[in-house]
Order: structure tokens, then C-alpha cells, then sequence
């Protein structure tokens, strides 16, 4: 099965132009797509469960040209979003890795949609995790792989001072490991039953791990749907506290 190719916004352009039949997807966070994305993309957020589901939906056929794209080239959604095309089967996939911030860059037009929604203004204290809008991810390599995916909340808080991040609490769930590199693969729950074992986090014993914030430092240039702060603080695995 061919790899999916590396194209950067020149070519892009050229091949929308080329490829009457493309089909462009947006894998960023729906509100994001909603908001701005490229000429004609269709919008399938990338880390939701049903991906692989909505892509017929979405005109998704094997013989057909396919391009994703991201938030930015420091961003892993269209990587991630190119290798599940290629294990499912599609055969001509494109990732345009520089993102709606590559194609802005090179003086491309995009199109516009919905407002992004306004930043909610957060009281100072102490706020409980929502569970059902937070996601936390891993990324885990050695000299030869590298795998990434998500991990289950088992709650937690965040105090905040002046509109800011100052401390916090994650409680996180080692019983739900997810390798979304691997999705749709029989080597995914390999891999995750090897993490789970005593090789790795030995969740039979120890199937909760606690980070405990430190410092957080915002990313002034951080924009809609990349990363935006810096966290740093201790993470206690397998009864061991460390940094």
C-alpha cells in the first residue's frame, strides 16, 4: 500500500485546481472548521471515535484523491489522520502538514463560516475537571517506533487567580489506554495490554496515576486549536513521584 506523501500549500493549490474529484478534509475540531478552513474542505475531526465512520459520508471512496490537513506543521492531526487512511485502505492520500497556518502564510484565501466562540471568562478558585470535554494524550517512542494515542480522566481540579491557571490535580485512568496510531490495527490491543502489564504501568496494582501541576506558562501566539500553555509539574506512576 502506498504511503501517504508529504504536500506543502503550492502544491495543494495545484492539485485543487488538477484533481476535479479531491476531496479535501479538515480533521481540526469541528468549531475550528466552522470558524476557517481551506476552499471546499469537508470537516471530520480526526480525534473522535467515529472517524473512520463519517468518511463515506463524507464522498470517501479507495480509488479516490484525498488530501487532510491541520492546525499547523507542530501539530499531529493530519499525520494521524493520513496513517488511518492508509491502514483503511486508501490508496492516494496527501498530507498537508503546514496546516490552515501553511496556507495562510503562502497568501492563500480561505473561507470563512461561524465565529469562534468567545473565551469564557473563569472565576478564580478552585474548578472540577469536565470529563466530557477534556482529553489528555501520550506520546511514547523508542530508537526504532513511536506510538501516540489518548488516556482516560479519572477527574481532577484547576485553580485559578486572576483569569490564570496557578495549580491542579489530574487523576489518570491507566484501565483506558487508547493508541490512535494503531487504530483499526490487531497490533493495537497488543500494544495496549504490553503498557498495561507489569512491563510497563502494571495496572493490575497500580491503575491510577496522579500529575500534580506545578508551573503553567500561556503561548502568547498560540492560535484556535493548537497548543496554547505549557505545563509542567510531578506525575506519580506506579507508586513513584517524579517530574
Amino acid at each position: 500500500m502506498p504511503k501517504p506523501e508529504l504536500i506543502d500549500a503550492e502544491g495543494l493549490a495545484a492539485k485543487m485546481k488538477e484533481e476535479g474529484n479531491l476531496l479535501l478534509i479538515d480533521v481540526r475540531l469541528s468549531e475550528d472548521h466552522e470558524a476557517e478552513r481551506l476552499p471546499g474542505a469537508k470537516g471530520n475531526c480526526v480525534f473522535e471515535v467515529d472517524f473512520a465512520d463519517r468518511l463515506e459520508a463524507l464522498g470517501a471512496e479507495p480509488g479516490r484523491a484525498i488530501c487532510v490537513y491541520g492546525a499547523a506543521s507542530d501539530s499531529h492531526e493530519a499525520r494521524m489522520a493520513a496513517e488511518k487512511l492508509e491502514r483503511l485502505g486508501f490508496a492516494k492520500v496527501w498530507e498537508f502538514r503546514d496546516g490552515l497556518d501553511g496556507w495562510k502564510a503562502a497568501g492563500l484565501t480561505t473561507e470563512s463560516g461561524k465565529s469562534m466562540p468567545e473565551t469564557p471568562e473563569i472565576a478564580d478558585g478552585v474548578h472540577a475537571l469536565d470529563l466530557r470535554e477534556s482529553k489528555l494524550e501520550w506520546q511514547g517512542r523508542n530508537l526504532l517506533n513511536k506510538h501516540w494515542g489518548s488516556v482516560g480522566l479519572r477527574g481532577g481540579e484547576l485553580t485559578f487567580r486572576d483569569g490564570w491557571i496557578v495549580s491542579g490535580r489530574v487523576g489518570i485512568d491507566l484501565t483506558d489506554i487508547r493508541c490512535d496510531d494503531l487504530y483499526g490495527d490487531p497490533l493495537h490491543d497488543v500494544l495496549v495490554a504490553h503498557l498495561q502489564s507489569d512491563d510497563f504501568f502494571d495496572v493490575a496494582r497500580h491503575p491510577k496515576a496522579v500529575f500534580e501541576i506545578g508551573a503553567v506558562t500561556p503561548f502568547a501566539e498560540a492560535t484556535p486549536g493548537a497548543p496554547n500553555h505549557r505545563v509542567v509539574g510531578n506525575l506519580t506512576l506506579r507508586g513513584v513521584t517524579a517530574p
